[in-house]
């Protein structure tokens, strides 16, 4: 018989005629047929003579236009070096790294996005071009400047201004914790704030600002500072 009719019809043979509808489906002749039905024999050719050649390419969004990482990364270098001037966050990183915070990144990040560079797209234009799967925006912004600056990932970034930090400082055993909590939250923001150990949760299970304050002896406002320069510089 024709399997794909029945198929076709059992839902209503179901509701209409139950008992012989059920009593089909339970033969075992009938589930047999059902896995081992007449199939029609598949052939397979084989081109000897024939080569063909596979090749795949990564392409970033640039406007309308798919283009290369290479170009699209030009294209950032040139935007940024030829506003420099009228980007304050731009400014900032290349003149006046003492006056980064969490503002300039945001206006920075607004900035490039509403002119093609959005930050997923630029880290994986440099993913490819630099080897760099997660470069970080200031890299990225100080190389287009100045091609001699090398481009950093956000944690190589983060690691080396905590090193300039603690560099032929002492601290102890609590401060070290706390280091370790802000280089999560810098990993994840590039800047830190002191509202932010108030208010992320990071800082505040193990007491907050209050906490922090008294863990640093009165230079928790010194170290914030500090952090934010060796980020930007």
């Amino acid at each position: 018989g024709d399997l794909g009719k029945f198929s076709d019809q059992l839902a209503d043979k179901i509701r209409t005629a139950f008992t012989d509808a059920m009593k089909l489906l339970r033969d075992k002749k009938f589930q047999d047929l059902l896995l081992h039905y007449p199939k029609p024999e598949k052939f397979f050719f084989v081109g000897y003579d024939t080569k063909d050649t596979v090749s795949s390419e990564i392409l970033v969004n640039y406007g309308q236009e798919r283009i290369k990482p290479r170009d699209y990364l030009d294209q950032f270098s040139q935007f940024i070096r030829e506003n420099q001037e009228e980007i304050e966050a731009v400014q900032v990183l290349v003149k006046k790294p003492k006056n980064w915070r969490t503002k300039p990144l945001e206006d920075l990040r607004k900035t490039l996005q509403q002119n093609q560079f959005g930050e997923p797209d630029l880290r994986k234009a440099a993913g490819v071009v630099y080897q760099k799967p997660m470069a970080d925006i200031i890299s990225m912004v100080k190389h287009a400047v100045h091609e001699e600056v090398p481009v950093y990932n956000v944690e190589e970034r983060v690691d080396l201004a905590l090193k300039k930090l603690t560099a032929g400082k002492t601290f102890t055993t609590e401060q070290k914790e706390w280091l370790g909590l802000i280089r999560e939250h810098l990993v994840a923001n590039l800047t830190i704030e002191l509202e932010d150990f108030a208010k992320s949760p990071i800082f505040e299970r193990l007491g907050g600002i209050a906490r922090a304050r008294k863990v640093f002896a009165g230079q928790l406002e010194q170290i914030v500072a500090e952090i934010n320069y060796y980020i930007a510089a």
